[in-house]
């Protein structure tokens, strides 16, 4: 029976627990030892392969689809702190890179001398400014930008 269930099992591709031997016709499955004669027993109905349970991936696949479009990323779906997703110190970086950024342009086109810039460099690392917008309003509020004779 073993044997039979095993060559049954690797013509309809599947493990040998997803074959159902019937009961009934016990004599003839008994007699099939090769896998021509297993094959007619298959054909015949008497060796059959049980339903499969899996679980269906539809909708896994339908959810990879919208995460690769950026979505399901709400405040719902979020678990740790901010920080967590986009540490402090990345945060930083990225900002104070922008800040410098904005300063060196600044003074390359000569709207601003380099005192001016010394003093707002280290304002920037001092963490003074909130982001770029916050530097245009403050030269602007001080009368920094020099125009160009």
């Amino acid at each position: 029976m073993l044997i039979q269930k095993r060559l049954a099992a690797s013509i309809m591709k599947c493990s040998s627990k997803k074959i159902h031997l019937n009961p009934d016709s016990l004599d003839e499955i008994k007699e099939a030892i090769t896998r021509i004669d297993v094959k007619s027993l298959i054909k015949k109905g008497i060796i059959t392969k049980k339903a499969t349970n899996e679980i269906s991936r539809s909708r896994a696949r339908k959810i990879k689809i919208q995460k690769s479009k950026g979505k399901r990323k709400g405040a719902g779906s979020r678990q740790g702190k901010e920080t967590a997703r986009l540490p402090r110190k990345r945060a930083y970086v990225a900002k104070i890179r922008a800040q410098r950024g904005l300063l060196s342009r600044l003074r390359e086109n000569q709207l601003i001398d380099s005192k001016d810039y010394r003093d707002m460099y280290s304002k920037c690392k001092g963490g003074f400014f909130r982001n770029k917008r916050h530097i245009k309003l403050y030269v602007e509020e001080h009368n920094l930008i020099k125009k160009k004779k």
